[in-house]
């Protein structure tokens, strides 16, 4: 929006108006002249910039410095209530990108991520699924993180050293190829941290153990700070080191940090991680300055814009509910019209806005057939609102507005399968991912953003206090829904062919070609009751020996149709007589 802003400012008016009827003269120069920035009819142009400077239009630079200094002080301080006049920005409800770099949660958890640099293989998961931005990654050449570690006070060296590994992947290997060897680091912000733990968390699902979590002593913060502070002064991972291809390290890069943290999502919540990712894939590819976001109101929206704490580098504007893709069609033109066809336009919004009441419009933006992408952020839930059942919460599901008793055992209706639906929109591209699935869900973004149209990718993301689970959980979570056929991958992309199956793929899905996954391990069969037995939203399906309920498996076979149908579709089942 600032952006924008300013480019209408540097024109230094408004767009040319119609002509307007004889009769109609004296009421038009009434309105215009009490219009302030429009040009009166024959006013000279010296005189009408004269009067646009009085106007004391936003300087975009000056407004960002004043902001930062005075009005973040404030609240940090707690007096930006009681303390602050309003403004010309705060009246034009502009928030200056990455203003949540400036707030400090370390007051919030008890214990803090720690790293073991010995354990670590540079997989960079920890970083990825961080949803809070709190810890980050960085390779530094050999010779240059010498000289820097030389600058250092003594007394700081060896617990900020201890941050850096030699890895086969960025140290043996870029010396095979006859680059420089370089260190791989691991740093914890521990003003944007948590304390969720799905860092530590999936570096032991992962059997590296690289992370542990340990309690926060007097010292442990400012250690922490001094340390993220050297990181930060270090230079950028240089590309040599990230190769195109090596989608699970573009966050080593700071052109794909577009998300700085500082949201008030809550702890460990999945649908930050879908988000960092999405601006990840898609800054590493086309730049900051080449991006923009609608947001549907929701909780994207709301831990996304807490004033005076913005998360965002990259434009953003919130719309209603309900019309978000609408909104987009609207920048999406006058992008066009502008020449800006690259520029890159999200939609985000969760079960409300693209499942229920905003799914007119998602349905009219996909008919046009405009260059705009959507990020469906699945909870199954309306998260924002209080935990209210929706048309994307599984049957049996407790939630408000559908809460299990002696009369309805939870949500009675099926679940719809909104990606199946866009389907059937003329040439638009959809698929379904989650934010545990690295390599695929950063697949299906650049597809999406290289895709010539329409374009929805649906997220599952894990709601803690909706689905009944642990901080550090949304990433397994995520994991099981797809194990499970609750929440099946696949990609539908009208560039494959001309017909339904070879568009549609479901590679990453396990036993692609079965009615359910069995861990190789233990010979455990994954199915939805499994996945169900662990999320507090379904618990009371469950009788005091752990059976299921009637109505559970009534929902586990809607679960395996709704896979059956997948697999016809793609070619891999056979429409059964």
């Amino acid at each position: 929006m600032a952006d924008q802003d300013r480019s209408v400012e540097k024109e230094g008016g408004t767009p040319e108006k119609a002509p307007v009827p004889p009769h109609h003269e004296h009421l038009a120069e009434e309105f215009l002249s009490s219009t302030p920035g429009t040009k009166l009819p024959g006013e000279p142009k010296e005189l009408h910039e004269a009067r646009l400077s009085a106007l004391g239009l936003l300087d975009v630079e000056e407004y960002v410095a004043d902001f930062n200094e005075k009005v973040i002080g404030a609240y940090n301080e707690g007096v930006g209530d009681t303390e602050l006049p309003a403004d010309i920005g705060v009246a034009r409800s502009i928030i200056p990108p990455g203003t949540g770099a400036l707030r400090d949660f370390s007051y919030i958890a008890l214990e803090i991520p720690e790293y073991h640099r010995e354990k670590c293989v540079a997989c960079m998961r920890c970083v990825t699924e961080c949803p809070d931005t709190a810890i980050l990654a960085k390779v530094t050449p050999e010779s240059e993180l010498q000289k820097r570690l030389a600058e250092l006070p003594p007394e700081d060296r060896p617990f900020i050293e201890k941050h850096f590994a030699k890895t086969k992947k960025f140290y043996e290997l870029p010396q095979k190829r006859g680059l420089e060897p370089g260190l791989f680091s691991i740093f914890i912000d521990p003003t944007k941290c948590k304390g969720c733990a799905e860092c530590v968390a999936v570096c032991h699902d992962l059997g590296y153990d690289a992370l542990s979590m340990i309690q926060k002593k007097e010292d442990t913060v400012p250690k922490y700070r001094k340390a993220f502070h050297f990181f930060k002064s270090l230079p950028d991972t240089p590309p040599e080191y990230v190769p195109d291809k090596a989608l699970a390290d573009i966050m080593l890069l700071g052109k794909s940090l577009l998300y700085v943290g500082g949201a008030g999502s809550c702890a460990g919540c999945g649908e930050a991680t879908a988000i960092r990712m999405m601006l990840a894939a898609t800054g590493f590819k086309y730049g900051r300055e080449n991006i923009a976001i609608v947001a549907a109101t929701g909780c994207n929206t709301v831990y996304g814009s807490t004033y005076p704490y913005n998360p965002f580098r990259v434009g953003w504007i919130n719309s209603l509910f309900e019309n978000a893709p609408t909104v987009a069609m609207g920048i999406r033109l006058r992008w066009d019209q502008q020449g800006w066809h690259k520029k890159r336009l999200w939609v985000l919004g969760g079960d409300g806005a693209m499942y229920d009441i905003g799914f007119q419009a998602l349905s009219r933006m996909l008919a046009s057939g405009m260059d705009i992408k959507v990020l469906v952020l699945d909870t199954q839930v309306y998260s924002n609102t209080g935990g209210q059942a929706s048309t994307a919460s599984f049957m049996g599901q407790d939630a408000k507005m559908a809460a299990f008793g002696s009369a309805i055992p939870g949500k009675v209706e099926r679940r719809k399968e909104i990606g199946r639906i866009i389907m059937m929109h003329p040439e638009t591209f959809v698929a379904q991912t989650t934010p545990y699935h690295v390599n695929h869900f950063y697949k299906v973004i650049m597809a999406a953003n290289e895709f010539p149209g329409p374009a929805v990718v649906i997220t599952y993301n894990t709601c803690q206090p909706e689905h009944g689970v642990a901080d550090d959980v949304a990433f397994y979570r995520a994991k099981m829904a797809v194990y499970s056929r609750a929440f099946p991958l696949f990609i539908y992309d009208p560039r494959k062919g001309r017909t339904i199956q070879e568009r549609l793929s479901l590679e990453g899905n396990p036993a692609v070609d079965k009615d359910w996954y069995v861990n190789p391990r233990t010979g455990e069969v994954i199915d939805f009751i499994t996945f169900a037995r662990e999320e507090g939203r379904f618990k009371k399906h469950f009788d005091e020996n752990g059976n299921p309920s009637e109505f559970l498996l009534k929902a586990q076979e809607d679960r395996l149709q709704n896979w059956r149908l997948l697999q016809e579709l793609a070619g891999i089942r056979r429409k059964e007589s």
